[in-house]
């Protein structure tokens, strides 16, 4: 599959995109700046070698051609980046990863856009996109790390049943990752206004808590 990364040189751009040229796709880093998306590529291929070999890089709309779109941006920069490629999104499964948040004192506090989410503020944006939220909850430290096990549950959103079940099998590719089914895009609010209480767990707790589903049992085809 290729996949496209957009804003890839960030945290969780360049995690995600690591991760998924290490499962053998081909990924296009993109960047509003192609010089830095080049920079990153090369870091990346100098950390990890032959593991990212399908790793390239290139800008936003380059990498908005693929088959999978992942929006890695950060909050801010999410649904503007979704605005100004919606003509290359139309009919694109596209994964929305951010969270809107806001750092209060010792706590983060949830951000969310008029839309609900991002993930909804993504589908208003480019409405011919097949949006689906995912990978809310896995830290960009641990993601960006190839020789660390993750362990961490994804829960998947989304409208389109077909985009929704790509994006599961993609997420569920991913060694250490449970990929579950959460229902429609709608349901991206509570995912993404959970990281909230998530993050300000790890802050007052030094530590770096993700999601555990327990107890539920084979996804219904």
């Amino acid at each position: 599959m290729r996949i496209g990364v957009l804003g890839g040189t960030g945290p969780a751009g360049k995690g995600i995109a690591a991760r998924l040229a290490a499962l053998g796709h081909q990924v296009v880093l993109g960047s509003r700046d192609r010089e830095r998306a080049e920079q990153t590529v090369a870091d990346l291929q100098a950390r990890w070698g032959d593991r990212v070999k399908t790793l390239e890089p290139g800008s936003n709309p380059q990498a908005a051609d693929s088959d999978v779109v992942v929006i890695a941006t950060v909050a801010d920069a999410a649904t503007p980046t979704a605005r100004y490629l919606a003509d290359k999104l139309d009919g694109k499964v596209v994964v929305a990863m951010a969270n809107g948040l806001e750092k209060k004192g010792s706590e983060f506090q949830a951000a969310l856009p008029d839309e609900g989410s991002i993930a909804e503020a993504i589908q208003a944006a480019a409405p011919g996109a097949k949006v689906v939220a995912a990978l809310q909850h896995v830290p960009a430290k641990a993601l960006g790390d190839l020789d660390r096990e993750l362990e961490s549950d994804v829960l998947v959103v989304g409208d389109d049943d077909d985009a929704r079940a790509t994006v599961l099998e993609l997420v569920g590719q991913i060694p250490g990752l449970r990929a579950f089914d959460a229902g429609s895009l709608r349901n991206a609010r509570g995912i993404e206004a959970f990281a909230a209480p998530l993050l300000t767990i790890n802050l007052r707790h030094r530590g770096e808590a993700t999601l555990r589903i327990g107890g539920a049992g084979e996804r219904r085809r």
